[in-house]
Formats: structure tokens, sequence, C-alpha cells
């Protein structure tokens, strides 16, 4: 039985040379994968094929098994650092990071704006040079994605979006997961956005299609998504065979779909912007009536923080909400990015159904 299987684990560092505790641990023969990401930048969705985006989701099932369920100890990342930039405050980011990296055997470094002020005191190639003598990998929770672009360009590291003005890669795999967990496939499934044009939309756009899922979109006029990456959607669309539309309808964007999904109205840096904002999101509140016109099986999601306005309290701690497993998830997946970037192990677990 793989189960009882004892093998010897030597990490990364140590195949790279460097001195390290070797730690004894319970595991079957890791199954040999056609994907390999180590080495690469987690900047944007869109530069990942759907099976590189599978990988991602049968390594965090496989970590969240073993370490959750099993309780096994997997110091996957003994003997790594990571470097933590965040120009904005986070709760679910950093602790997931923070609390995963660690629970690898990895230490994790948080710097503020009060300690890091990219492209101020110091040049960004400057900083992406620095923190790639230092540490193994950065994360980054930035304004700009432009600053991600060159931070990955002048660095010798893997460089991870954290959140940017355009996308929130990391957000999009742990909502993946909670999807999976919960409908048990991801092909078929239609998911109807209400709310923002925003990076969360952004990320979902860069990779639905290529799990073969539909997207219905409703924003509210002037605040549509990046038409870029809308006619990048489409050609995703038009090639994995599903469905894109897009409207200022909040309840057509709702009918027929089997995941409700809205967000935050007024993002970090959008707070001059909040009169204005909720006077044109009149309408997209996410309600039981929203939900009258979804599919029989309609789930919802919000990656948190929530504000009433945004959805109520009915369908916000309803049975049918799968916010708390999709924050717990955050830390899954983003455990599982960070052993796909750094290092060569490859999940035990069976290879669920997407």
């Amino acid at each position: 039985m793989l189960s009882n299987l004892r093998i010897l684990f030597n990490n990364a560092a140590l195949r790279k040379g460097h001195n390290s505790v070797v730690r004894n641990f319970w595991c079957g023969k890791p199954l040999q994968s056609q994907v390999q990401l180590k080495g690469r930048d987690l900047l944007t969705l869109k530069d990942f094929t759907g099976e590189e985006i599978q990988y991602m989701l049968w390594l965090s099932a496989d970590l969240k098994f073993r370490i959750k369920n099993k309780g096994e100890y997997l110091p996957l990342l003994q003997g790594k650092s990571l470097g933590m930039i965040f120009e904005k405050r986070s709760t679910r980011t950093r602790l997931s990071t923070e609390t995963g990296f660690a629970l690898l055997g990895g230490h994790p470094c948080f710097l503020t704006t009060q300690d890091i002020h990219l492209g101020v005191n110091e040049s960004l190639t400057d900083t992406a040079r620095v923190l790639s003598s230092m540490t193994d990998a950065v994360l980054a929770r930035v304004y700009k994605q432009s600053d991600l672009d060159t931070l990955a360009k002048e660095a010798s590291i893997p460089i991870v979006n954290g959140l940017s003005d355009l996308y929130h890669p990391i957000q999009i795999l742990a909502d993946y997961l909670t999807l999976q967990e919960h409908y048990g496939s991801l092909k078929g499934l239609t998911l109807s956005w209400i709310g923002d044009g925003n990076n969360i939309l952004h990320s979902i756009m860069m990779s639905a299609a290529k799990f073969g899922m539909h997207l219905q979109a409703a924003t509210p006029k002037g605040y549509e998504p990046d038409p870029n990456i809308v006619k990048l959607a489409e050609q995703y669309a038009k090639e994995n065979g599903t469905k894109l539309s897009m409207t200022n309808d909040p309840l057509e964007a709702a009918r027929g779909g089997n995941v409700l999904i809205t967000d935050t109205w007024i993002s970090m840096g959008q707070e001059e912007e909040k009169k204005k904002r909720l006077q044109a999101f009149q309408g997209y509140q996410v309600t039981m009536k929203t939900a009258k016109v979804a599919a029989s099986d309609w789930t919802f999601l919000h990656c948190l923080p929530r504000k009433p306005e945004e959805v109520d309290d009915e369908v916000f701690y309803s049975p049918r909400s799968l916010v708390f497993p999709e924050a717990e998830n955050r830390k899954w997946t983003i455990m599982a990015v960070m052993v796909s970037l750094l290092t060569d192990y490859s999940p035990v677990l069976q290879k669920p159904k997407f």
C-alpha cells in the first residue's frame, strides 16, 4: 500500500547542495506529471494553460488532504524563504501565505511600505536583484501590474502576484478549488458575476473557459472590464466552446447561473469614489431575488471582506454560501503555488475531476 510506504524526503534546498536537516515522513510514491512549473512566475492566469492551472489545484487538494486530513508533516519548503511585499493591507493573503509557507517548513518575511517603498527609495530593478539574492521567491501585493512585470523581468527568482490593479490570480485558484470540492467538477458550470469589472473578474476571464466553464458578467455602465481582457476572453471562449456574455443587467447575468459571484464595489485606493460608486451600483446587491433566477443548485462566492450593500445577510450566511471554505482554500492554494514554483514535488493524491 502506498500509505504504508516509508520514504525519505530530501527537500529542494538539499538537492541544490545546501545543508539541511533531512526529515522522515510517511507518504506514497509521488505520481509523475508532465506539468513542470518550477522557476516560473505567477503574474496572471493568462500565462498558464488549463492543464497547468489544473495541476496547481490538484496539488492544493493533495496538500490539504495530506496535511489537514491525515495530519502529515511535509517540510517541502524547509530552508526556503519568501519575501512578502504588501503595498495594500490584507487579512487572507497575508495569513494564508505566512501560515502556509511556515507550515511547509519555510520562512516568510513580511514587508510593508514602511520597510520597502517600491520604486521610490530604490528602483524596482535594484529591489528585484537584492530580493533575488536573499530570498527564494517573492509574493507582491501591489497597486500596479506594471510593477510586478518589472520585478519579474529583473528578478532571478519566482514572482507571485498577491493582487494588482489588473489581476488577482491566487484568489481565483481558491475559488476554483472550492467549486471543485462542492460540485465534483468544474466543466459545464456557469459563473454569474455581478459587480465591478475589476481584477477578480479579469482573472476569471483569463481562466474559466480553460476549464469549460461559461461566464455571464453584469457590470454597471462605465465599470466594465478592460476591453483588451474582454477580447482575449472571447478568444478563449471560442477556442474552448464556452459561452461568454457581458451585460449591465444583474438578473440577466444571474439567470441560470450555478455560481453567483460578487466582490467589493470600492477597492483600496478608490475611497474618494465611494459616493459615486454606491450610486452606480444600485440594484447590484445579490439577494434571494437574484438567486431565484439562478440554477437550482446555485452557490455564492465572495473573496471578502464583504459589505452588506454587495450581498445581503440572507444570501451571505445561507447554506448556499461557500465564502468561508473559499477563504480557507486561500491557504491550500497558495501553498500549492509555492511548492510548484520552488520544488520538484508531485501530488500523491489521485487527480480530482475537473
